[in-house]
């Protein structure tokens, strides 16, 4: 009796608890816009209560949240905005746990609950974005009184709710409303935008469905309600992979954002559906653009990883017989593998990594390499690294800058394949990886292992060079307008499509694909690679860093995407291998 009576109290107090979040009406009495009669401003836990009086929830309405701890404040405030298809705002568990982890983060939090169902006779957004453009006069107007920067003002959304956020993020200077009072001269746009798997993006989905064409086709594009203006803010879009309110949508949002030279980030998960994800990633993006608090002093890459001591063994081999090496250039150097095997062994599986260079030079022992090869022994993972011939094949020779460098990563392959069982370990488990011109190099192998780019020489050349999963970092080179430079329209420009050595036959593997978003070589090569991925149904994950440029990972801030890539790229690999 005595636990079901504390019980009893503990129930009573969480919703004493709950009910005590300062509430506040968006709108003067008499004065909300498009009123209709069958809309209500309430979360879908509260409307569904036993004796809910809908009459006494017809305002939109800011609830605020606790003030952050002083020691974390880091003056700043994030509206917080639920989805539900505008019907209703039913991300309850959502917003509560939006609300706990950013003021633990630092954040003031309010959660806006604007009216749904949908209106008739107008837009099905056209209410919510009424209520989210008071909303936000409402947050900017409150920011001295609560303790915030009026310029420091985040949102984070959900489906509807992130439809709702891209109105507020691209199109602020244009009213939704005609003014009611003087709280309607404060501006109403926001600084940033967190915007988890948007609905109704793409023209063949922005009457309220499921995107009808996947968010394909030559006549689909976005929406013209986001008008993209000149106070557009930076954003991060998250979207599942087979999401069937297409992730077409985020990346043709983040293309448009790289065109207008905002700060941006596209985070893409594969097998995913409609939902929230990477809430770790949201906290790198803010840190990163400044909106936690000055970031941390750069740390070395090379400095972080220092040691082989995960490793048991080396062991050097050349990658041709002697006197077989095809397309033979003087100039070049000798290509050779280095297996390097992992004191605890834990996975049969091997990941091959090389370096970029511009196909001038690379470096199996640089910061693009070393530093993920002593993470993954660490991780009981075999890795083979690879020196690949260069400098580029002469003028002379009429090969491409990449020809010599495939020869050598297809025979690599052929050879860790050929050599696995007597290792231990499977050789139809393999991966690859590569940076800059590595990852072009890793696209070729990727996409077009069917292509063959030499006569066989061996029984070795009998075996298939096909791989099981390929991590481009940065891929250069992967777009008409970069094909051997930067990209000139930095991979923007519908002429830019992908080059034409990439194959993309039936043996194409899944990608890990990760880009800086600053990036001369431009994070829309990974991108359109993704987007060609999806349409062939092979599911990807993709994440491009907001003002990161080339290399971004050889000096980076603790706590941001940069710096975190080497345990994030290993997630993916141990995912591919089926590890704990």
């Amino acid at each position: 009796m005595k636990t079901k009576w504390i019980l009893s109290l503990l129930a009573i107090f969480s919703i004493l608890s709950a009910s005590a979040l300062e509430r506040v009406p968006v709108w003067p009495k008499g004065k909300m816009p498009n009123a209709q009669s069958h809309q209500i401003a309430a979360m879908t836990d509260e409307a569904g209560k036993e004796g809910f009086k809908a009459d006494k929830h017809r305002v939109a309405y800011l609830e605020w949240g606790d003030k952050p701890a002083e020691a974390v404040d880091n003056d700043a405030c994030m509206i917080l905005i639920s989805g539900g298809s505008y019907q209703n705002c039913c991300d309850v568990g959502l917003i509560k746990m939006w609300r706990e982890e950013l003021t633990k983060l630092g954040f003031q939090t309010v959660n806006f609950v604007y009216r749904t169902p949908r209106p008739v006779d107008l837009p099905i957004y056209q209410t919510a974005w009424e209520d989210g453009q008071r909303a936000v006069r409402m947050v900017r107007a409150e920011a001295e009184k609560r303790g915030y920067n009026p310029e420091k003002i985040g949102v984070i959304s959900m489906s509807a709710g992130s439809h709702l956020a891209l109105l507020l993020a691209t199109s602020s200077q244009t009213a939704a409303y005609a003014k009611v009072d003087k709280l309607d001269d404060v501006p109403c746009h926001i600084n940033w935008a967190v915007v988890n798997a948007p609905a109704y993006v793409t023209t063949d989905a922005e009457t309220g469905t499921r995107a009808t064409r996947d968010g394909y086709g030559i006549d689909v594009k976005i929406s013209d309600v986001f008008k993209f203006d000149e106070k557009t803010c930076p954003m991060t879009l998250q979207h599942g992979g087979r999401d069937p309110y297409s992730p077409n949508g985020s990346t043709l949002v983040y293309r448009k954002l790289r065109e207008m030279k905002v700060p941006a980030e596209l985070h893409l998960y594969p097998e995913k559906g409609h939902g929230a994800f990477g809430f770790e990633r949201t906290i790198e993006f803010m840190r990163q653009m400044g909106f936690m608090g000055e970031l941390g002093k750069d740390e070395v890459l090379m400095e972080r990883y220092p040691s082989d001591a995960a490793r048991a063994d080396k062991i050097v081999q050349d990658v041709w017989p002697e006197g077989k090496t095809p397309d033979f250039q003087e100039h070049q150097c000798k290509p050779y593998i280095e297996w390097h095997m992992p004191k605890n062994l834990r996975t049969k599986g091997v990941q091959i990594i090389y370096s970029g260079g511009s196909y001038t030079g690379n470096n199996p022992d640089g910061f693009e390499v070393a530093p993920i090869r002593r993470y993954l022994n660490e991780q009981g993972i075999t890795v083979v690294t690879m020196k690949y011939r260069t400098p580029r094949p002469s003028k002379e020779s009429g090969l491409a800058k990449h020809t010599t460098a495939w020869q050598d990563l297809q025979r690599a392959i052929r050879l860790v394949r050929s050599q696995a069982e007597k290792f231990g370990l499977d050789g139809n488990n393999i991966g690859i990886m590569g940076s800059s011109a590595g990852g072009h190099l890793t696209l070729m192998g990727v996409t077009s292992s069917r292509h063959q780019s030499y006569l066989p020489i061996d029984d070795v050349d009998k075996l298939p060079c096909n791989v099981q999963w390929g991590v481009g970092i940065y891929p250069a080179y992967a777009l008409t307008d970069g094909a051997d430079k930067n990209n000139t329209t930095g991979g923007n420009a519908d002429s830019a499509v992908l080059v034409p050595e990439f194959s993309f036959d039936l043996d194409t593997a899944p990608m890990y694909l990760v880009h800086g978003d600053a990036d001369g070589w431009a994070a829309m090569n990974s991108v359109k690679v993704w987007e060609k991925m999806r349409a062939m149904g092979i599911q990807c994950e993709l994440h491009t860093l907001a003002l990161r440029p080339h290399c971004f990972q050889r000096e980076a801030a603790p706590g941001t995407g940069s710096y975190n890539f080497v345990e994030n790229i290993g997630e993916y690999v141990k995912a591919r291998l089926k590890m704990e």
